[in-house]
């Protein structure tokens, strides 16, 4: 059985599913497994990635997003957080330099990641790093540290493609999950891909009370 880590861009998540359904009712553990399950992978564990916001901004806002992250990890989820901040094109640069030279990678993999993420900045955007830490981690963890064959990345961004190539390159495999909206097409062109449709999210509620194993639709 191939072994899976499943890697979440929360925010990305977020922003879409709230289309559809409060996301905090959505659980991402149901997710995961309902994936797993239905594809016979070995999931050996599940990621998430999120921005967390300025305390100033907001006591209550803030507080109820970290009871949140909380709960995820009593699920036994792996909660990785970046503050939310706002930085120029060349303090974005630095930032992914810092956090590119701060990785123990091989020789090989160091300058295909330099070529594929430091070009990734957007000054039209609050930057949180978490794209480029999720791409990192997604290589990271099947290139280097050889701990999954499958990474399944669910998120709709278009930000993680030269990472899917530099991993299947590698002779491993991705598979983007995300709900329709939001589905960057040029993820889906660049992985095996399914939709999380209005239906799977229902049968994925905190409280929902249906038949264990459930199909993709």
């Amino acid at each position: 059985m191939k072994k899976a880590i499943v890697f979440v861009d929360a925010n990305n998540w977020y922003h879409n599913v709230k289309k559809f359904f409060r996301p905090g009712e959505i659980s991402i553990k149901k997710i995961s497994d309902l994936i797993s399950n239905n594809l016979k992978f070995d999931l050996m564990e599940i990621r998430w990635y999120a921005s967390i916001p300025d305390i100033a901004d907001g006591e209550e806002v803030y507080y109820e997003h970290m009871r949140f992250l909380s709960d995820l990890e009593k699920e036994g989820i792996k909660v990785i957080t970046r503050k939310l901040q706002r930085l120029s094109n060349k303090e974005i640069i630095k930032k992914k330099r810092e956090t590119i030279d701060s990785l123990d990678l091989c020789d090989n993999c160091k300058p295909l990641i330099e070529a594929s993420f430091l070009d990734l900045a957007d000054i039209n955007r609050k930057e949180k790093g978490i794209d480029v830490w999720i791409a990192i981690d997604m290589v990271r963890k099947s290139i280097v540290e050889k701990e999954c064959d499958i990474c399944i990345l669910i998120s709709g961004d278009t930000d993680f493609v030269p990472a899917v190539k530099l991993i299947k390159k590698a002779g491993k495999n991705v598979l983007s999950a995300f709900v329709p909206f939001g589905y960057s097409t040029e993820l889906r062109n660049s992985t095996e891909y399914f939709i999380i449709r209005k239906d799977t999210l229902t049968k994925c509620f905190r409280d929902y009370k249906g038949k264990k194993k459930q199909k993709i639709n």
